[in-house]
């Protein structure tokens, strides 16, 4: 298996609970996030969305697809977003807000590993490729964030 460890942050010029509002609602994201092409609702979560399990696929600059679950281990509104991913990669995601007193800082943990064959045989020497292909895709993420909320999302 291939080990990646991803830190994304996106300062968007809007409120943390306007920035929280779209980020919490994850099954609405393939209307505002182009890379994310379709989300199954696996099993439902409790009221807050602990439990939760999803199916994501999502399709960047490289001509390929990964699919995985999103299994929704924790919830602290306007704060936290923590998920656990299973199949063809498998890790932890986390999504934490903050607020600067001007702009929502939104920082996205990502730390996996891959289970596909392909992906794991090309690692050596295709990581990077990888790594900015899931660049890509959170840059795509962020313009369309900032589409959704009319207004800046800047990438870090």
């Amino acid at each position: 298996m291939a080990d990646y460890k991803f830190c994304t942050i996106w300062r968007v010029e809007a409120s943390v609970s306007e920035v929280w509002d779209i980020l919490c609602h994850p099954d609405l994201w393939p209307e505002w996030w182009g890379s994310l092409e379709q989300i199954i609702e696996l099993k439902k979560g409790d009221m807050q969305g602990i439990g939760a399990l999803h199916r994501y696929t999502w399709k960047g600059v490289l001509p390929y697809r990964i699919t995985f679950d999103i299994h929704v281990l924790n919830i602290t509104p306007f704060c936290l977003l923590e998920g656990e991913a299973s199949g063809e990669v498998e890790g932890r995601g986390v999504w934490s807000f903050s607020d600067n007193g001007v702009d929502t800082i939104v920082r996205y943990d990502w730390n996996i590993r891959t289970n596909t064959r392909w992906m794991n045989y090309l690692a050596p020497l295709a990581a990077p490729v990888f790594r900015w292909n899931h660049h890509m895709v959170m840059r795509d993420g962020a313009k369309g964030l900032a589409r959704k909320l009319g207004t800046r999302v800047e990438v870090y």
